[in-house]
């Protein structure tokens, strides 16, 4: 590597090495390859003079690229499509005058570019169907395990560990969801030639307007595809663009909301993402365990989350049939935000894959708490045993606001149930005090609601990509 230049940390850090050959530029040219090779074939099947021979040389030489060539060409002629259409017939010399017949740059540029949106699609779903079944895992394991609840980040009713992971799983079948959808509406641009109008290859089929539909069903077909949009300007429809980056932010926001959950649980010393036995926490604090996989997960969120407004930007800013201010752009921006996700997704899994759980330091919180939490339960059986309400209530509001100064001005422990104990109009619930503060009759139907999720809503996708499944989490460095 040279140290004197600038590399992506998204290539040299954090993203997969399957994700960045998805757009790398040997897959983008070879997929320029496939498709003059593809057209050529379509046009010879539909009768225009082009011969076997041509198409077989097409053929022989569509994975052979001559990178330094191509390279050579387009500082001669500053335009890439045409310095690979060179490139291309410096080897296939025979098949020359045929390659890119009847075609604009976007023939290749754009039915690549969907391609390959296509190919990341299904590494991103690969890698999110590994994290639910990870998380599915976690949540069925602690499912019973009582725990705070938090509103306001305020302790609230419990619920129990296993549930609350229910809800970061929620959030990834919604994008799973969004992330199918994207997938099956993604079309190709076709065969529309310079404007979209394909005047062009009417031309070429002396106004045979059966032949031009044609040509674009097979060449489609070729590449492995039905669906193409009906009218396209020059490119395809860059809201293409948004509605993907949409998706990708979407998981973007769900991992950044689980990684923030993460931290504040870590802060609190009840859950812990995985920590390497020579990892180093900070130079200075030796003792320190940060959190630092699912910091990087918020960081990298951040920045993808960020990413649509720019290609909403590009999409609103399109001039009629086309305008060119949205190349550089698009080289940037449609790569980068799948090398994040990839990055992302990776440490996701591993993260849900090891997260520790110290179950006393729990129940030790739920102690602090719970008293406050009872003391209607307390009061409600003491009423059935003959109390009077609202001395009751008086008495426990008297009680709770010295137990709270004992532990927020004194700073010791929360002493309501001494106080409880201690005194005689709570006397005839003494015997049932341990039963009424189980921790387990304050979690509702948390257990079964998370059984019944999975069962009904994150079981269907995992048994439909059983295939996919057994991802490990990678964090490079």
């Amino acid at each position: 590597m040279d140290y004197s230049v600038y590399h992506n940390p998204l290539t040299t850090r954090y993203a997969s090495k399957e994700m960045q050959r998805a757009f790398s530029d040997e897959k983008r040219f070879k997929l320029w390859r496939k498709l003059w090779v593809a057209l050529a074939e379509s046009q010879m099947e539909l009768g225009l003079n082009v011969t076997q021979e041509q198409v077989d040389e097409l053929k022989k030489y569509a994975e052979d690229i001559d990178y330094e060539l191509a390279a050579k060409f387009e500082k001669e002629v500053r335009h890439d499509v045409m310095a690979h259409v060179k490139a291309y017939g410096h080897y296939a010399k025979t098949a020359m005058p045929i390659i890119h017949l009847g075609a604009t740059s976007c023939f290749v540029d754009c039915n690549a570019e969907a391609i390959m949106l296509s190919d990341a699609l299904d590494i991103v779903l690969k890698k999110l169907v590994n994290v639910i079944d990870k998380l599915k895992a976690f949540a069925l394991k602690y499912k019973d395990v009582p725990t705070l609840g938090f509103t306001h980040l305020q302790p609230a009713q419990l619920t129990t560990v296993g549930k609350r992971a229910t809800l970061w799983l929620q959030d990834l079948a919604m994008d799973y969801e969004n992330l199918v959808h994207a997938k099956s509406t993604l079309k190709l641009r076709g065969v529309k030639g310079t404007t979209g109008t394909q005047a062009s290859f009417l031309e070429l089929f002396g106004g045979d307007e059966e032949k031009v539909k044609e040509l674009e069903k097979r060449v489609v077909a070729k590449l492995g595809f039905e669906k193409v949009y009906g009218v396209t300007g020059q490119t395809y429809p860059r809201k293409l663009d948004y509605n993907i980056l949409c998706v990708l932010s979407q998981i973007a926001q769900s991992a950044y909301k689980f990684s923030n959950d993460i931290r504040i649980l870590q802060n609190m010393k009840e859950v812990e993402e995985p920590f390497g036995k020579s990892q180093i926490g900070s130079s200075a604090m030796a003792y320190k365990r940060n959190p630092m996989r699912s910091e990087r997960i918020g960081g990298l969120a951040r920045y993808l989350i960020s990413l649509p407004m720019n290609s909403a930007i590009t999409s609103s800013t399109q001039w009629f049939e086309r305008t060119l201010d949205d190349s550089a752009n698009r080289r940037i921006v449609n790569a980068q935000a799948f090398l994040t996700v990839d990055a992302i997704l990776n440490v996701y899994m591993d993260v849900a894959d090891n997260l520790v759980v110290y179950e006393k330091v729990i129940a030790k919180h739920i102690r602090a708490e719970l008293p406050f939490m009872a003391t209607e339960n307390i009061m409600m059986d003491c009423v059935k045993a003959g109390g009077n309400r609202q001395e009751l209530h008086e008495r426990i509001r008297v009680l709770s606001m010295e137990a709270g100064k004992n532990v927020k001005v004194e700073g010791g422990e929360n002493n309501l149930l001494d106080l409880i104990r201690q005194d005689e109009l709570f006397a005839p619930i003494w015997s049932k005090l341990d039963d009424i503060l189980d921790p387990k009759k304050f979690v509702g139907r948390a257990p079964q609601q998370t059984v019944e999720f999975i069962k009904t809503e994150i079981e269907p996708i995992l048994t439909k990509h059983t295939d996919l499944l057994g991802e490990r989490g990678d964090v490079r460095i």
